[in-house]
């Protein structure tokens, strides 16, 4: 999958669709027509599962999941900020990850924020961002929603540094994929209601929202770097 997510990136990366189309979204149509897939792929899986995930799991048990893949999305973040010669992020992260492997059950308990620990999520589309890649086009993927055609590059090795990958019996990988999947749709129910019962239209909102967030991030990494280029 990720890797046919980086062909369709590539492809597509140089499409225009006129003189007309917003500068940092030449492929508007062909974004479009993914969302109404995705959105039609949410609306009859994937926020029926979450909803009922969410009535029916108790809440510590939620949040016992959530922790548990904060806690290995901490270990990737960790090396992202190594990556971006961050030592700061680097240490804190790494801290947390052990922190709650060791005390916290591997990481259903988040000890590390009880002490104090801050976490700082960095995936390796911010860290091409960091160095200057530029992002490229806005971009729609099926089923992984926006993204850019930078950080589809970035999801391809983001997969690679996935501690879940590693699992070697199939079954329980698949299980843990799903279940990460249906934790991260049930953490957005409150956001997508009110998004959906707004009147404004949502593809353009939804886009503005992911870009803008988008480049402060990497805004942020090079205010508090030490001399590295000038990003996008």
């Amino acid at each position: 999958m990720p890797a046919a997510i980086l062909v369709t990136a590539a492809l597509l990366a140089g499409c225009a669709t006129g003189p007309d189309a917003n500068p940092r979204d030449p492929l508007e149509p062909f974004n479009r027509g993914v969302q109404k897939f995705n959105d039609a792929a949410d609306e009859a899986v994937f926020k029926p599962v979450a909803t009922a995930y969410v009535n029916v799991a108790p809440s510590p048990l939620r949040t016992g999941v959530n922790n548990f893949f904060g806690n290995l999305g901490d270990l990737w973040s960790a090396v992202n900020a190594g990556f971006q010669l961050r030592p700061r992020e680097t240490t804190e992260n790494l801290l947390r990850f052990s922190i709650n492997t060791v005390l916290g059950f591997g990481g259903v308990l988040d000890i590390a924020s009880e002490a104090g620990i801050p976490r700082t999520r960095i995936d390796f589309g911010q860290t091409m961002g960091r160095w200057g890649v530029p992002s490229g086009p806005y971009l729609v993927l099926p089923i992984f929603g926006p993204s850019t055609v930078r950080d589809t590059g970035g999801l391809v090795v983001d997969a690679v540094g996935d501690p879940v990958g590693y699992v070697d019996h199939v079954p329980t990988r698949n299980s843990l994929y799903a279940l990460r999947a249906v934790d991260t749709r049930a953490q957005l129910l409150r956001a997508s209601n009110l998004l959906e019962g707004a009147a404004l239209d949502k593809y353009s909102f939804t886009r503005d929202f992911y870009l803008n967030r988008r480049q402060r991030q990497i805004d942020d990494m090079i205010d508090k770097g030490i001399g590295l280029g000038d990003g996008e």
